[in-house]
């Protein structure tokens, strides 16, 4: 873990920008954690590109162990904010699993997520897999694909394991909504049984994501959902062959976040608002000029302080493809996307999908009105703090007034059926008419007792 202090003698003005009066922030030394994943690339770059600096912040960045390390982290202090699962704001401030009130201004990123299986599996999978006029496999690859193979597991005695990054994370729940496309039941959680495998036909448990290909090869676990690097880094190491993107799963889907305690938002308003400022800045440099700064980027991540991948590992999903068989790379512009399609403004709708796989899943154990869906969003997205940032990031010179949703009420439009796998669309401001429409998963009264579904 190496840590970063930002010097003051390294101040520079802003070029080409309008004077504007700095914010006078109530605290300049802050620390932020995140976990090796590129996703974190917004606080890598805010660093390395002097923006924090360029709003007065001295800032260390410290790669976490995990992401329970992580979220104890913001919450007991020692770290100032997070590069965060998106579900772990919302998962904390309605008392799932630790409880604490944790906020973002800001939106990481959108896509950035794949699912791994070993070679072993994937050669089972393969027959069940139609194929182009190429040869090569036909994608979106769905999950009846690999039904057969996990009834055949299941006939043998043998249980069939997959690994998910945590309970509360966006893997956890795109590899249950892949699993459930293609027809075979992830499991529930209930308050008496917080391992997800109430009734499973696949066992998911937790693995760190740098720990994913090592469990993977090792014969723990046959297949994974986790962030980039560590699908290409299992093609690379011959070991596994990644089925599906999230891109494929759903287009353009939100992932990570940046997250704070609603207190240190309170008590430090500039602060809050110099991070945002920083962070978009950062968004935007790595997805301007039709990713033309990808290959810097991969070469601030494949430092060992940041990602600590080699160079060709980040570079093979980073830079606009994705590797699914070894040698099967294809072109996937928006594998990774920061700033286009307003990624980095922090969307209440975004927040109410990761409430409603929670309440599908039973980690949400009762059901709850569209209204609470709607109440929860606001308490932990803001996306009035990511505007005021963004106003004056325009006032200065530094972003085009056209990249921002300044009249939107929070809620994109909704998702059309034909963007996501299994044709069912997603509308943020009826969660519970979201749920009625998913052919698994708790619906309505329903309510997970013992080993059974009960309403």
């Amino acid at each position: 873990m190496k840590k970063f202090v930002m010097a003051l003698a390294a101040t520079t003005a802003l070029t080409g920008a309008a004077y504007a009066a700095p914010l006078e922030l109530e605290k300049d030394e802050v620390k932020f954690g995140f976990i090796k994943l590129t996703d974190m690339a917004p606080l890598a770059v805010a660093y390395e590109q002097g923006y924090f600096l360029d709003e007065g912040l001295f800032v260390t960045l410290e790669a976490q162990a995990n992401w329970k390390v992580l979220l104890d982290g913001v919450i007991d202090g020692k770290l100032d904010g997070a590069h965060m699962l998106a579900g772990q704001p919302l998962a904390a401030t309605i008392g799932f699993g630790t409880e604490a009130h944790i906020v973002t201004p800001f939106s990481m990123d959108l896509n950035g997520n794949g699912i791994t299986v070993s070679n072993e599996i994937w050669d089972q999978m393969k027959p069940n897999i139609p194929v182009g006029a190429d040869g090569k496999p036909q994608h979106p690859i769905s999950a009846s694909a690999l039904k057969p193979v996990v009834e055949k597991y299941k006939s043998e005695g043998k249980p069939f394991n997959m690994g998910m990054v945590f309970p509360v994370s966006t893997h956890n729940y795109e590899l249950r909504y892949w699993l459930a496309a293609g027809g075979l039941e992830p499991g529930f959680y209930s308050p008496d049984n917080i391992t997800g495998q109430i009734g499973a036909d696949v066992l998911l448990s937790v693995t760190p994501p740098p720990q994913m290909p090592a469990t993977l090869e090792a014969g723990t676990i046959y297949g994974y959902c986790v962030g980039e690097p560590w699908n290409q880094q299992a093609v690379f190491k011959g070991i596994g062959v990644p089925v599906v993107t999230d891109y494929e799963l759903w287009k353009n889907n939100p992932e990570k976040v940046f997250g704070m305690t609603a207190e240190f938002t309170e008590q430090y308003p500039n602060t809050t608002l110099a991070i945002t400022k920083a962070l978009i800045r950062a968004a935007m440099w790595l997805d301007e000029n039709d990713n033309a700064n990808r290959p810097e980027a991969v070469e601030i991540l494949s430092r060992p302080e940041y990602v600590g991948a080699d160079y060709d590992v980040i570079a093979n999903s980073m830079t606009g493809t994705f590797e699914y068989e070894k040698g099967d790379k294809r072109d996937v512009p928006d594998f990774n996307v920061f700033f286009r399609y307003n990624a980095t403004y922090p969307y209440y709708s975004d927040a109410v999908w990761y409430l409603t796989q929670m309440r599908r899943w039973g980690q949400i154990a009762e059901a709850k009105p569209d209204s609470w869906y709607d109440e929860v969003a606001k308490s932990v997205y803001k996306p009035e703090i990511y505007l005021e940032a963004a106003r004056l990031l325009v006032d200065e010179g530094l972003a085009n007034e056209a990249d921002f949703p300044w009249d939107s009420d929070g809620y994109k439009a909704p998702t059309p059926a034909e963007d996501v796998i299994d044709g069912i669309g997603y509308d943020g401001k009826a969660p519970n008419a979201y749920l009625e429409s998913l052919p698994i998963g708790l619906k309505g009264d329903q309510k997970v007792v013992g080993t059974e579904i009960q309403g």
